[in-house]
């Protein structure tokens, strides 16, 4: 039925259940999911691929949530959605021909300054600020970019969208996490398509997985939405710097 032992589709599901919690807060669920796919014997590759499967009940999850609550407006974010969506279907091509090693190496001090600036910036909060960017420039530059490197790499995407909406779009910190989880779900659908065009896709233990996720998902949008930026802000420099650590000791 799975494409593991049921012993290790079973500790799969957990793990994607605790991951969907976390990422629909901070983002950084595939900090737990894409190690421990590799951990049961999966490709980096296949990690890659089926950790889309999984992510995507996640994201799909906390979107509804978010949507339902008022906090983004599924209707007028399609454009930014479709952008997303281009974007990870390029760097999911990208990943299935070029080695990422060089970008391991510059994604750690990038994630410690996504970590700082949420830890030091004064003023962060669930209220809206002053757009430094257009939405249709940001739609049309920031989110393909990040939704390449999803489709690429993914770790720490969730940060880098959240890092974006609150310096450049402007937005409360709970808005940005809102919008931040409908970018991530329409950027693990385009990385999907390439990685199952590519055959690189556990389905069993991803769809698995996915129900675990978006059980999670639910449970940890919700208290997002109870508490906003006061949780937020500090689970965000926790996951950006534990993906910073993991992947250090991942290269070394």
């Amino acid at each position: 039925m799975f494409e593991v032992s049921l012993e290790l589709a079973l500790a799969l599901i957990a793990v994607a259940a605790v991951a969907g919690f976390v990422d629909a807060i901070a983002g950084g669920g595939g900090l737990i999911t894409a190690p421990a796919l590799v951990l049961a014997g999966a490709s980096p590759v296949e990690a890659l691929g089926t950790n889309k499967v999984q992510s995507t009940f996640g994201a799909g999850s906390a979107t509804l949530s978010y949507a339902r609550a008022g906090h983004v407006d599924l209707r007028t974010q399609g454009g930014m959605a479709v952008s997303a969506f281009m974007g990870a279907m390029c760097g999911a091509g990208l990943a299935l021909v070029i080695p990422s090693d060089l970008l391991r190496w510059i994604l750690p001090v990038v994630l410690c300054g996504v970590a700082l600036f949420f830890a030091i910036k004064r003023g962060l909060d669930d209220t809206d600020r002053v757009a430094r960017m257009g939405a249709g420039l940001f739609g049309a530059t920031v989110v393909p970019l990040v939704g390449l490197y999803d489709g690429f790499l993914g770790p720490g995407t969730g940060s880098f969208f959240m890092l974006a909406f609150v310096m450049l779009a402007g937005f409360g910190v709970l808005k940005a996490t809102a919008h931040t989880k409908l970018l991530n779900l329409a950027s693990n659908l385009g990385g999907l398509l390439i990685f199952a065009i590519g055959g690189e896709v556990w389905w069993s233990v991803g769809f698995a997985m996915g129900v675990a996720q978006f059980v999670g998902a639910r449970l940890g949008a919700g208290l997002a939405m109870r508490v906003g930026s006061r949780l937020i802000k500090p689970l965000l420099v926790i996951v950006s710097l534990a993906l910073a650590v993991r992947l250090v000791w991942d290269l070394v």
